[in-house]
């Protein structure tokens, strides 16, 4: 049996972010029908939401992660620099330690997993709304693996892979995928997939932001 959840005071102003649409409403059906919260706004993009954010002034924000334009970790950390009271909890199928840790780094107070149940969400939000943090159970889990691994304490870019960092390297230093593909004696097609992993592994959703993560990672161009 699931334990009752939090009571809230007033009504629950939330802002839902996510660039798929069926997702978007249905999140927006869910928490509508929940007696104090109230769905004031949605956005597609991070740079959609750092603009409701602020005109919207919601209580919540429920932020997915891979967002176009700018990512969910990014908008976070601008809207939340600008208002410091709004509560960000990320929903979002991604779930690697590295991607809760740069959510948690950028402020968020929640993480929730889209394969959760709806119900959980709601506990998040009500959770964050009374001072706490909340992660999905998944998410505490996985983290607890990694405290008892021996590669935890590792940066994210120790913990990648002799191919993956040559491609990093050579992708900071301005190669493209065609350029990487002859220096390495590989296909295209491969240098792509290995920046894909690239991105998913650091949880950053485009080139620029994965370069931009390198160099304050340390890894310069040469």
């Amino acid at each position: 049996m699931e334990p009752e959840l939090p009571v809230v005071s007033g009504t629950v102003r939330v802002l839902v972010v996510d660039d798929h649409g069926i997702v978007r409403d249905g999140l927006t059906l869910l928490l509508g029908r929940q007696q104090h919260m109230e769905v004031v706004g949605t956005a597609t993009t991070g740079k959609e939401a750092i603009d409701a954010a602020a005109r919207l002034k919601p209580d919540v924000i429920v932020m997915d992660l891979m967002l176009p334009e700018l990512s969910g970790v990014d908008a976070t950390a601008r809207i939340l620099s600008i208002s410091p009271q709004i509560h960000v909890v990320v929903l979002s199928v991604s779930h690697t330690s590295e991607h809760v840790f740069r959510a948690l780094r950028a402020g968020a107070h929640g993480y929730v997993v889209k394969e959760a149940a709806g119900v959980e969400l709601v506990r998040a939000i009500t959770a964050v709304l009374a001072g706490e943090r909340y992660l999905s159970p998944l998410i505490t889990e996985l983290l607890i693996r990694g405290l008892l691994d021996d590669s935890y304490g590792l940066s994210p870019l120790e913990r990648l892979s002799g191919r993956e960092r040559e491609v990093l390297h050579l992708t900071v230093a301005g190669s493209t995928s065609a350029e990487i593909a002859e220096h390495l004696s590989l296909s295209r097609r491969t240098v792509d997939t290995y920046r894909s992993r690239l991105m998913e592994k650091l949880g950053v959703s485009d080139l620029t932001t994965l370069i931009r993560f390198a160099i304050e990672h340390a890894m310069a161009p040469a």
